[in-house]
């Protein structure tokens, strides 16, 4: 196996259009990092560059302790796994798996060895000897993934692989993944779309839009320190709910005024967050993530400074939890942070929402909430977990002052 590092790695199209820009990651040998950020923001074109199907305009592919630049795909010792399976419709799963290994004039003993492991280990024994349109979308998946697994590369490059499934059957697939990846110890750079795939395979996610990487780290990381506004509102389902908020000092507290509402900044965050003060008196952008926002009447937060009166507008129960909407009395956080996480359809319906019921909320509570559409409901928020932004920047506020 091999660890994988790019090294201000940049294409540029023959447009003009910078797809990927000085794109640095060390991803260490055996883990499973993740490429994750909206259509368009150059992850697949990292991904290619780095099996060879895409010339690097700039940087350089390290595997391993050589550089693989002007190394062709079939000498960089990669498998790729796409969207679409690419199977051959006329052969079997068998000889789909074991094709590759024929090409390498492995020796039909090894290669039946090899394959038959595989298909023990993705459930596949059965189906072997059946072509690809016999099987289902998840067997499919499974046979194009025994086929990168029966040459016992150094890398595995996965593109969305899991795109053309249902939501069942992802969600196992997921897990098969994360289980053969951990198994195998193979070095997995895993690229998609869907932040909910990127936080449960990643041993690390890297965050990109543009071109340009924002913040490459361990999911509870860009969770719960999301180092702009483009990460804390592009990480996490539903969103975090943003709001400009007037930072204000009362008495020795800190107060987070917006509408007709105000929260004490928690001590314990204060003291976490000591960049905080430097914008005492101006207005920041506040996130609070819907499950730091509780009913109250189940709540063990009982102050007043940490409450938001509001009518519920949609309920939706979800079985094991109920999301419950509601108007802040806000104006709503737009900018091209938001913009770029959320996509311009999105603001758009937010600022229609806005107009009518003030900047919506989403907070997810549990089943035994008193929450009822067009009724008045108490809500508690756990001000030791509340989030803040330069507005001019969109950096997070942390220990330091963000940077410009």
């Amino acid at each position: 196996m091999a660890e994988i590092k790019l090294e201000k790695l940049t294409k540029v199209y023959a447009d003009g259009t910078r797809a990927v820009d000085e794109l640095d990651l060390e991803i260490e040998d055996a883990e499973l990092v993740v490429l994750v950020g909206p259509s368009g923001c150059g992850k697949t074109s990292a991904l290619r560059m780095v099996a060879g199907l895409e010339e690097i305009t700039d940087g350089r592919v390290w595997l391993g302790d050589r550089v693989v630049n002007r190394v062709p795909p079939k000498g960089r010792d990669i498998a790729m796994i796409f969207q679409n399976y690419a199977l051959y419709p006329h052969m079997s799963a068998y000889a789909n798996m074991a094709f590759a290994l024929k090409m390498q004039k492995v020796p039909k003993r090894e290669i039946s060895t090899r394959v038959g492991r595989a298909a023990r280990v993705l459930g596949l024994v059965d189906v072997l000897k059946k072509r690809p349109r016999t099987l289902s979308g998840g067997q499919r998946q499974r046979v194009a993934m025994g086929r990168a697994i029966v040459r016992e590369p150094q890398a595995f490059l996965m593109d969305e692989p899991l795109s053309n499934l249902d939501a069942k059957l992802r969600v196992e697939m997921r897990a098969e993944i994360a289980r053969l990846q951990r198994d195998l110890e193979v070095t997995t750079i895993y690229v998609t779309h869907d932040q909910i795939e990127a936080m449960t395979l990643g041993d690390r996610v890297a965050v990109m839009r543009d071109g340009l990487l924002q913040q490459f780290d361990v999911p509870s990381a860009l969770y719960d320190r999301p180092v702009n506004l483009f990460v804390a509102e592009f990480i996490g389902s539903p969103a975090m709910n943003l709001v400009a908020v007037d930072l204000q000092r009362s008495n020795g507290a800190l107060l987070a005024k917006f509408g007709d509402h105000r929260l004490l900044v928690d001590d314990a965050l204060r003291a976490q967050r000591p960049a905080l003060e430097q914008f005492v008196g101006r207005q920041v952008i506040l996130g609070i993530r819907p499950e730091d926002i509780e009913d109250a009447a189940l709540s063990s937060s009982k102050p007043e400074d940490r409450r938001l009166s509001a009518v519920a507008d949609i309920c939706e129960d979800m079985g094991s939890e109920i999301l419950v909407h509601f108007g802040v009395g806000a104006a709503p956080v737009r900018g091209a942070d938001v913009a770029a996480a959320v996509g311009a359809e999105a603001i758009e319906a937010t600022a229609e929402q806005a107009r009518e019921k003030g900047n919506l909320f989403v907070a997810r509570l549990e089943r035994g909430t008193h929450a009822r559409e067009r009724e008045q409901i108490e809500l508690a928020v756990r001000t030791d977990r509340l989030h803040f932004f330069d507005p001019e920047t969109g950096a997070g506020i942390y220990v330091d002052a963000p940077a410009a």
